[in-house]
């Protein structure tokens, strides 16, 4: 399916949804990731869907919530979803295929663990997921879309507390603040300790410090 059956400007944020079951699909996935920036810690992407009739006030890109409205809301989506999916590639997975391949396969992974089989797909961004089923990316969809700012919740919030939970782990890095985005606090740390476990290698700011 073109994009072209679907360019109109979104009246509402539900409107690609309900485009895509004008046009006979019966189960809509929102697509989205977390991850693909940081210098360490995994990639993880979900899959939503919404059911047809649903509100929740405050709900958008994760990247405009703070940590804790992220949280609030993450109880809420479980809740109220349809169906969620969840696919995580680590840090040698990341190194290995290159980071916009890995964010890809864990997007497919999210979709394929939904416990409803989605029919569509609106996907965040301007790639498609390796699957066959129809779809429609979506650039800023976690803006434009609920479907897709429900996912970036969830994978914000999954991930993040993956990264508490290495920061336990691997103490030092500061893994529980900066989640393992580049700051200048996390890249001290990577000179003076030497990447992690969980570290990028192949990311600058982390090849760098690799043992020859």
């Amino acid at each position: 399916m073109t994009g072209n059956l679907f360019d109109d400007e979104p009246i509402d944020s539900l409107h690609f949804e309900r485009q895509a079951r004008q046009r006979g699909f019966r189960t809509v996935a929102g697509i989205d990731e977390a991850g693909r920036g940081p210098l360490a810690g995994p990639v993880v992407a979900a899959a939503v869907v919404l059911p047809e009739r649903f509100e929740l006030p405050g709900l958008t890109d994760s990247k405009k919530l703070t940590e804790r409205q992220r949280e609030r809301l993450f109880p809420l989506i479980r809740r109220q979803a349809r169906a969620i999916g969840v696919g995580i590639l680590d840090a040698g997975e990341i190194d290995r295929r290159n980071i916009l391949q890995a964010t890809l396969e864990a997007m497919r992974l999210a979709v394929t663990r939904l416990r409803e089989p989605a029919d569509f797909l609106l996907v965040d961004g301007i790639s498609r997921v390796p699957l066959e089923t129809k779809q429609l990316p979506l650039k800023k969809g976690d803006s434009r879309s609920l479907s897709v700012a429900a996912a970036s919740v969830v994978a914000k919030v999954v991930r993040d507390r993956m990264m508490l939970g290495y920061d336990r782990k691997y103490p030092g890095y500061g893994f529980a603040g900066h989640k393992g985005y580049g700051s200048a606090a996390h890249r001290e740390a990577i000179a003076r300790l030497g990447p992690s476990p969980i570290h990028r290698l192949t990311f600058g700011g982390v090849r760098e410090h690799v043992p020859g």
